[in-house]
C-alpha cells in the first residue's frame, strides 16, 4: 500500500492561499486547519484577552491584539496563529511581510504570545515553544486548562497547568502554575490572578 505524501508549500504560497474564513496555520510547508476551539478554550482566550488588554493600556505601551496575523520563524516554512498574540506598533516597520501579509518574524514585535493547549499538545509544548524561542519572542504562555499535555510536563496523574516561559539568553526558562498560584509574568508584574481562575474561565454547561 502506497501512501500519498501531503503536497509541500512555501510560506509565500500558503500566504497568498489563506482565505478570509477558517483559521489555518502552515507547519513544514503542510497547510492545517485548526479545529474551532470548543467552549472551554474560548472561555480561557476571553479570560485572558481582558485581562491583559487593560494592563497593557494602564501602562500606556504601544500594543494591540490583530485578528488574523500570523508568526513565521525565520528558518523554515511554518507560520503559526496564536490564540493571544500581542503586537508592538512601533516595530511593524521594520516587518517585511507585515503590510502585504499581516506575518511578524521578529521577536521585538512580539511581546507576547499565549497558546492554550488542545489535542494536537505536542505543537505547543515542543515545535511551538523551539520556534517561538527562535524568534525571541520574550514571553510566551502555554494554557494547559484540560491537562491534555504529556505527563513529562504535568505530572501523573495529570493537572491543568500553565507555563510561563520567559527568554533569558536566548533560551526559555519555564516557571509552572497551577491551582491558587498567582500568574507571576514578566512583562505585566501587576497582573493579579490565579491559575485556578483561568482554569475555571473555562467551565460550560457540559463540563
Amino acid at each position: 500500500m502506497t501512501q500519498t505524501l501531503p503536497k509541500l508549500v512555501t510560506f509565500e504560497e500558503f500566504a497568498a492561499w489563506r482565505p478570509e474564513g477558517g483559521r489555518y496555520e502552515l507547519r513544514d510547508g503542510v497547510i492545517v486547519e485548526m479545529v474551532q476551539p470548543v467552549g472551554g478554550h474560548q472561555g480561557v482566550v476571553g479570560f485572558l484577552v481582558e485581562e491583559v488588554v487593560p494592563e497593557y493600556k494602564r501602562l500606556k505601551l504601544p500594543y494591540f491584539l490583530p485578528k488574523t496575523a500570523l508568526v513565521k520563524p525565520p528558518e523554515n516554512e511554518s507560520g503559526y496563529a496564536p490564540d493571544i498574540l500581542l503586537l508592538n506598533r512601533k516595530n511593524l516597520v521594520n516587518e517585511p511581510l507585515w503590510t502585504k501579509e499581516s506575518t511578524v518574524m521578529f521577536g521585538a514585535s512580539v511581546p507576547l504570545a499565549i497558546e492554550i493547549v488542545s489535542t494536537n499538545w505536542r505543537d505547543d509544548y515542543h515545535k511551538k515553544f523551539a520556534d517561538y524561542e527562535i524568534i525571541g519572542i520574550p514571553e510566551y504562555w502555554i494554557v494547559d486548562y484540560a491537562a491534555l499535555g504529556g505527563r513529562e510536563f504535568i505530572g501523573n496523574p495529570k493537572e491543568p497547568t500553565i507555563f510561563i516561559c520567559e527568554l533569558v539568553d536566548h533560551e526559555y526558562v519555564k516557571r509552572m502554575f497551577r491551582g491558587n498560584d498567582v500568574i507571576v509574568s514578566p512583562s505585566f508584574p501587576n497582573l493579579k490572578f490565579t491559575a485556578q481562575q483561568v482554569f475555571d474561565a473555562a467551565l460550560t454547561e457540559e463540563e
